[in-house]
């Protein structure tokens, strides 16, 4: 699983996608972003994450998302970009 940061605005994402391709390489088939730490965003979030997701495909590998925040899901709706980011299915009971 992919940890996001509590802060992810546009000062950190070039720094935090920088490891990106590495941190993706070295999950299973299916990468989960974790973004339920995320308490201070922007629009730079959803980069981070379509990015991510690009390369989890590039590797032949699924893409999903837990914990992300309403306000992110409603930014994404926004853009367009909802359905590319989708959630992570609720581990099991």
């Amino acid at each position: 699983m992919l940890t996001l940061p509590p802060v992810l605005t546009h000062a950190e994402a070039a720094g935090f996608a920088r490891g990106l391709k590495q941190a993706v390489l070295s999950q299973p088939a299916g990468v989960v972003a974790d973004a339920g730490a995320l308490k201070e965003f922007d629009s730079s979030a959803l980069a981070v994450l379509l990015e991510c997701r690009r390369e989890a495909l590039a590797a032949g590998k699924t893409f999903s998302v837990a914990g992300l925040p309403a306000r992110l899901r409603q930014l994404a709706g926004l853009y367009g970009v909802a359905e590319l980011i989708p959630a992570a299915a609720a581990p099991a009971a």
